[in-house]
């Protein structure tokens, strides 16, 4: 398979109940550039190929972690994923440069609509509060801590506001894979 400048690593335990982020992979699977490694697909068993991942994460200069919030959290299989393919010596640590410089974006799905997350509201924070994790892991890895695209009210979003969320990404990616910039990011 060629080499792409993006990589998405995507995890959805229940796709056939997406109503965002599976359409958006399939669209993004259809983009020139853009490599879409479904976890789940790949490992029912959790029984992640390391070498495998390591190598499609060499190759991108954006790597792209697309999936749901459940309970203010990444997917079981994508902490997995993470917890054995950004190993000590290889993502971070002494000798650990394989990711220094490459941009990180995360694409997000809540359920809950936007003013759900705010003190006194049903998450009580806002949402943002919950990304340090991820941000963190990032700077760690000496990666490029992208804006998080965050899509939410998941559940009960229209039609057309999912097929604009689709168009906006796929266009966004399109550019990165064109010209190595993001439409909403400076300098990315």
């Amino acid at each position: 398979m060629p080499e792409s400048r993006v990589v998405v690593i995507y995890a959805h335990a229940a796709p056939r109940l997406s109503r965002v982020n599976e359409p958006l992979r399939h669209a993004l699977e259809q983009l020139d550039g853009v490599r879409v490694r479904n976890l789940y697909v790949r490992y029912p068993d959790f029984d992640i190929d390391v070498a495998a991942e390591q190598a499609a994460l060499a190759s991108a200069e954006l790597v792209v972690w697309q999936y749901p919030v459940h309970w203010y959290a990444m997917p079981s299989l994508m902490k997995e994923w993470l917890d054995t393919v950004f190993t000590h010596g290889w993502a971070f640590g002494e000798g650990g440069t394989a990711l220094r410089g490459k941009a990180l974006l995360v694409l997000l799905t809540a359920g809950s609509a936007q003013q759900a997350y705010r003190p006194g509201a049903l998450h009580g924070f806002h949402f943002d509060a919950f990304l340090p994790p991820l941000q963190q892991t990032a700077a760690l890895c000496r990666m490029r801590w992208l804006p998080p695209q965050v899509f939410h009210d998941a559940r009960g979003a229209s039609p057309e506001a999912v097929s604009a969320h689709i168009d906006a990404v796929c266009a966004a990616l399109r550019q990165f894979v064109a010209t190595g910039r993001l439409p909403f990011v400076e300098g990315a």
